[in-house]
Parts: structure tokens; C-alpha cells; sequence
């Protein structure tokens, strides 16, 4: 009898709304991508190569990982037995009311400064909040809600810091920064290179050349990315899928869901099935 086969990444459903649990056992290359939410988790077995924040990192078995909304980053697997991870994605409203009460109502904002803490007690301390918000019955369960509660604090209080200084330099140039406002203004409207390069006041070679050296991406991967997340945005809130690829600016369900896939190693019907 064949045994069932196991899917690759796997979404489990959470015990505090806000959050998104995902687990994967996969040689899945990621490509440049990113994420609205905060991100957090800890690779179980092999390791992995990514870009991120910091430059190029590298996570083995036991390393905590994390990332900032909006960090670009990929992510390949270092040997070809491939990875196996759990994340948690944690919405910024929540991480911000997370941080106003560890830092007892003076500041919502903090980041990830490391996206790979080799510390054992890190690594369990996030295991067993993916624990705790995933096993079946804790919804119901008030002292599993206070416990993953308790968790979150303590652990963010942990890993979470105010660089001083960070977002100087990370400051990107006022055309870019028009560019990338006016791609996250309406990422589903039907804008052309020449227009967003007009507007930015470059030439269309200027403004690919400086986007991407400043973000990560060219312009229209970015406008790809933000076309991503308005349409996880709306099957989270129970759109059928065909609309939500053309509310979305994609072609058709078909083009969003093999984007859906690649950057996020699920389908939006699994994805949306997760969530119900």
C-alpha cells in the first residue's frame, strides 16, 4: 500500500488570528521576494543560502532565521537533500502592539537586526511557540491563548531590536523612493515603465538600473511582488480565486497562481483552504 504522499510546505491554521503558521521539508529554490508580515522560524534539518538584509547568510540545523516586512530576500538550499524549516508570519499591527508593551507604551517599532541567531535557547523558544499556536484544540483553551501570549513577549523582547542609525542607511534616493510609492499606491494599476520612469524624472534605463540597486528588484518584479500580496490579502478575506487574480492585475488564475507558488511554495487554493 502506498503511503500518502507529503506535501512539500504545509500551512497550519493558528491559534491567535494575525499570524500564519508554515512548515516545509522541500529543495525549493526561492527566487528575490518578500513579505508584508514579520517572519520567524528555525530550520530543522540541512541549511540554507539566502540574501537578506545583511548581506548573503547562511542557516544550519538548529539556527533561528528571521525577516522584516518588506525585506527583500531568497533562499536555496546548501546541500541537494534540500531543507526542512518551520516559520510563523506575524502581521506588523500585531508585532507593533507586541513591542508597545515591552517597551511599556514608548515605542511600536522594532525590527529584526540578525536573520540568523545561533542560540539553542532561541531556536527552542521559538518551537515551542510554533507549538503552541499550532496544536489542534488550543483554540478553544484560554490558558494555551495566555501561554502563546507569554511566549510572543518574552520572545520578541529577546530578538527584536531598534538599530540606531538603520534607517539612514538604508535611505534610497527621492526618484526611487517616488517609484516604489507609486508601484504600492495601486500595484494592480496598468502602469508602464515609461510612465513610472517620467514621473521619477530618469530615463527607463536609469530608473531599472537604480530600483534595483536600491531595493533588490527591478521595477516590475516589485510591481510582481505587491500584485502577490494585494491577492493574498484577498483570499485570506474569502475571495474566489479567478477574482482575486483579476482584482489582483494578473492575467489570469493561472499566471498568479504559478507566482503564488514560486514565492510562497504554496498554491492560493491550498492557501485558501488553510485559512477556512
Amino acid at each position: 500500500m502506498n503511503k500518502p504522499t507529503q506535501r512539500p510546505f504545509t500551512m497550519l491554521p493558528c491559534l491567535i488570528p494575525g499570524i500564519e503558521a508554515v512548515q516545509a521539508q522541500s529543495r525549493h529554490r526561492f527566487g528575490r521576494h518578500m513579505h508584508e508580515q514579520f517572519g520567524i522560524g528555525v530550520v530543522l534539518q540541512g541549511g540554507q543560502k539566502s540574501l537578506s538584509g545583511r548581506g548573503v547568510v547562511e542557516a544550519m540545523a538548529g539556527d533561528t532565521i528571521t525577516v522584516n516586512p518588506g525585506e527583500i530576500h531568497d533562499g536555496t538550499p546548501i546541500s541537494d537533500a534540500g531543507r526542512s524549516w518551520k516559520m510563523l508570519y506575524l502581521e506588523p499591527a500585531l508585532i507593533a502592539a507586541l513591542r508597545s508593551d515591552i517597551s511599556e507604551g514608548k515605542s511600536e517599532h522594532a525590527e529584526f537586526t540578525l536573520p540568523v541567531i545561533a542560540d539553542t535557547r532561541t531556536s527552542r523558544q521559538v518551537q515551542d511557540l510554533f507549538a503552541c499556536m499550532t496544536t489542534p484544540g488550543n483554540k478553544i483553551n484560554g490558558v494555551a491563548r495566555m501561554a502563546a501570549e507569554e511566549a510572543m513577549l518574552l520572545l520578541f523582547a529577546k530578538v527584536m531590536h531598534v538599530p540606531a542609525g538603520m534607517h539612514t542607511v538604508l535611505a534610497i534616493p527621492q526618484a526611487i523612493a517616488h517609484a516604489r510609492t507609486r508601484i504600492d499606491d495601486d500595484p494592480t494599476a496598468a502602469l508602464t515603465l515609461h510612465e513610472l520612469a517620467q514621473e521619477s524624472g530618469l530615463s527607463r534605463f536609469q530608473l531599472v538600473r537604480a530600483f534595483a540597486r536600491a531595493t533588490g528588484m527591478t521595477p516590475h518584479a516589485y510591481l510582481l511582488q505587491r500584485r502577490l500580496h494585494h491577492a493574498r490579502r484577498l483570499i485570506a478575506g474569502g475571495t474566489p480565486l479567478v477574482q482575486a487574480a483579476a482584482h489582483s492585475g494578473f492575467a489570469d488564475q493561472s499566471h498568479m497562481t504559478r507566482l503564488f507558488i514560486r514565492n510562497f511554495g504554496l498554491s492560493p487554493g491550498i492557501y485558501a483552504s488553510a485559512l477556512t
